[in-house]
Order: C-alpha cells, then sequence, then structure tokens
C-alpha cells in the first residue's frame, strides 16, 4: 500500500529512488511490459517473479526487488511508523 501512496501523493526523495530502481528494472528480462504476469491486471509494467507493478513496488521504501537488482530502505515497522507520522501531520495541516 506504501507503493500506492506514494504513486498518488508525490515526494522529491521518493521519486528519485523510484527512478533509480525503475533503471534496474528496465534492463531487467523479467520486466513484464505485457501484464501477463501482474497480480492486479492492468499494472504493468510488472515483475515476472513476483507480478507486482513496478510503478507501485519501486515506490515502497520497503520493498526490494526479489532479483536483489535493488534493496529495501525501510523496514515495514519503519514503514508503518511513517505511515503514522504522515497520517498525523495530514490530520493536523
Amino acid at each position: 500500500m506504501e507503493g500506492v501512496k506514494n504513486a498518488i501523493i508525490r515526494d522529491e526523495f521518493v521519486e528519485q529512488i523510484a527512478a533509480q530502481r525503475m533503471e534496474q528494472c528496465n534492463s531487467c528480462v523479467r520486466k513484464d511490459d505485457d501484464g501477463k504476469s501482474c497480480v492486479v491486471p492492468g499494472t504493468q509494467p510488472c515483475c515476472n517473479l513476483c507480478g507486482c507493478s513496478l510503478a507501485f513496488k519501486t515506490r515502497s521504501l520497503s520493498s526490494e526487488c526479489p532479483d536483489l537488482r535493488w534493496h529495501a530502505l525501510l523496514t515495514e515497522e519503519e514503514e508503518d511508523k511513517l505511515n503514522l507520522l504522515w497520517v498525523w501531520e495530514l490530520i493536523h495541516i
């Protein structure tokens, strides 16, 4: 869900990370541009190994490439804390 949120509400840092990750994905033979391996139809390009939409997965800071081309920058616990802070700030604007 973090990747979906980050795709909707853009952050410059996350976008830089996503662009670097997508460079790796674009050169990978496991990238599925047609969407045949997508877990959610219509969300291509996807990863043939995990079925995730690359637009979302590359924006999830707690996700890593199943082929180890790039690694998670946060643990899931850190991601949860960050999301709670984000929601708190949104409520208190």
